[in-house]
C-alpha cells in the first residue's frame, strides 16, 4: 500500500508535518511498515480540502485532528 501525503505549503500550513509525523507513530505501533509505504510529494491541487493524502491513488482530506480516524478506517482496515 502506498499512502502519499502533501508538503506543499498549504498543506503546510494546514498541519502536514504533524499528519506525516502521526502515520509515522501509527504504522511503527501497528508493526506495518513492512506494508505501507509512507511517501510525500508536493501540491497535489486541492490545496482548499485540508492535507491532501492518497492511498493507492485514492484521495482524502486529513486534518491532525482526524489523522488517527482516518488510519484506522481508510489503512489499517485495507491491509
Amino acid at each position: 500500500m502506498t499512502v502519499t501525503v502533501c508538503i506543499g505549503s498549504s498543506c503546510h500550513i494546514k498541519g502536514s508535518r504533524s499528519v506525516v509525523e502521526k502515520l509515522q507513530d501509527l504504522i511503527a505501533e501497528e508493526n506495518l511498515g513492512d506494508k505501507i509505504e509512507l511517501g510525500g510529494t508536493f501540491c497535489m491541487g486541492r490545496c482548499r480540502q485540508g492535507v491532501c493524502v492518497t492511498v493507492d491513488g485514492e484521495f482524502f482530506s486529513v486534518s491532525p485532528e482526524t489523522v488517527s480516524s482516518f488510519f484506522e478506517k481508510e489503512i489499517k482496515a485495507r491491509v
